[in-house]
């Protein structure tokens, strides 16, 4: 094990942060192309066609954060043919999960239409859109599964070079597509679809090593007991996890519509500054994944402590000063953001809350990884649905006194969150003290 240090939590968290600065800039592009069409259906259908997916794929994010902690343990363990046989797993569930999606395709998308209704122009474009998309479900979700073996394994500049292809390659023929052949939505598909499995086809060489010398050991592990069962039940509980902290904003959305449009407006407008902070903070947490798995699978206990001091430091600080910065440019942004007057006015408004917030939930997003590294997803599950009991009776109380009501819930949810995964945390460096399991 190298010695953890404030550099080498930078060199993880530094390609994380950079690679996820790539993404915003893909969906502009998107739109930017399909809106010098001069048509608003092309627009519309492209960013309806991409919510769908979007929804359906991110029931398969857990895949990324289970196999960066299994990644990171068995790393750390010295263990090659556990370390192979983790990415060989999650590359079977990718794999397998996105041909289902194709064979249930029809059935889908017939639902996601009838849960939002659009015209008959954009709904056309639309499932052109999805018919070409679709195909690259095995790549898009088997990719979870390569960045968090990556990510586990400490190579994020991987990552980052990674995701700076699919976006980059994507974003060239996007425009070479839609402007240059005059292909429409379908090129805009096309060129997603392709970016997709050269991604993944990249993956798989930035993870070669993995098929080496420790491949048959590994394949000789794959139906190993005790490695599916922890698998089973990491990805079950941070799926749980997740999906009740979406229903959580979900909530807040839309509860915050019965304050009128402007309000409305405003929120969303405020809620990408939490999405941003969200985007730039994930690289200590992902660097926490790595150091903190790392170490329990070296089962060294001081090194576990090292981390989890790091990546509190680090993301605690980082948001207090992107707090900071939100509250001095937060004006400026909301102007880039939105042109009428109310909404900008309504945002100022409630802009201190997003500069507060660090003070609330950064802690809360430190242990996120520290918890998923250390393989303590039962507790994120359990604390999780703690917080989010504590929010809606938050909600019950305080959506009287208005939206400052429902924002003072939310940070109260950030809160919850951060003092509950706090007083856990003891079991972090605990874990070091477990013996490994034996492998069948």
């Amino acid at each position: 094990m190298t010695e953890i240090t404030h550099g080498r939590m930078w060199r993880i968290a530094g390609p994380i942060v950079l690679s996820n600065a790539t993404v915003p800039l893909l969906g502009a592009v998107d739109t930017g192309v399909v809106g010098q069409l001069g048509l608003a259906a092309p627009i519309g259908a492209v960013g309806l066609g991409a919510v769908i997916l979007a929804t359906l794929y991110w029931a398969f994010g857990f895949l990324r954060m289970g196999t960066s902690g299994l990644a990171a343990q068995a790393q750390g363990a010295g263990d090659a043919a556990e370390r192979t046989a983790v990415l060989l797993r999650a590359l079977i569930v990718g794999l397998g999960a996105g041909m289902a999606l194709i064979a249930m395709q029809v059935a889908l998308f017939s639902a996601a239409f009838s849960l939002a209704p659009a015209s008959a122009e954009v709904e056309a474009l639309t499932r052109q859109y999805l018919a070409i998309r679709i195909w690259g479900a095995p790549a898009t979700i088997a990719l979870y599964a390569v960045t968090g073996w990556l990510i586990g394994v400490e190579r994020t500049r991987a990552v980052f070079l990674l995701q700076l292809w699919i976006n980059g390659l994507n974003i060239a023929l996007d425009l070479w597509f839609v402007l240059g052949l005059g292909w429409g939505v379908p090129g805009v598909a096309a060129a997603t679809l392709i970016a997709e499995w050269t991604g993944l086809a990249l993956g798989a060489w930035f993870c070669r090593d993995a098929f080496g010398p420790a491949l048959a050991a590994a394949q000789a592990r794959l139906g190993d007991r005790t490695a599916l069962l922890t698998m089973f039940a990491v990805n079950r509980d941070i799926m749980i996890r997740s999906v009740a902290l979406q229903l959580c904003f979900t909530a807040f959305v839309f509860l915050g519509a019965r304050f009128g449009d402007v309000t409305l407006a405003a929120n969303q407008v405020l809620l990408q500054f939490l999405g941003i902070l969200s985007y730039a903070l994930d690289g200590f947490a992902f660097a926490a994944e790595t150091l903190v798995g790392q170490a329990i699978g070296a089962r060294t206990e001081d090194r576990v402590r090292q981390a989890v001091r790091l990546a509190l430091q680090w993301t605690f600080y980082g948001g207090l000063v992107l707090g900071f910065g939100f509250w001095l440019a937060g004006p400026w942004l909301i102007d880039l953001m939105a042109t009428d007057p109310a909404v900008r006015a309504e945002s100022r408004h409630y802009l201190p809350w997003i500069a507060a917030a660090p003070l609330f939930g950064a802690i809360a997003w430190a242990y996120d990884g520290i918890y998923i590294g250390a393989l303590l997803t039962a507790e994120m599950r359990r604390l999780m649905l703690a917080a989010a009991l504590a929010y809606a009776l938050a909600l019950i109380l305080l959506l009287p006194f208005g939206n400052h009501g429902l924002w003072s819930a939310l940070m109260l949810l950030f809160a919850v969150r951060s003092g509950l995964m706090h007083w856990q945390s003891p079991k972090v460096a605990a874990r070091a003290c477990v013996p490994r399991p034996a492998r069948e």
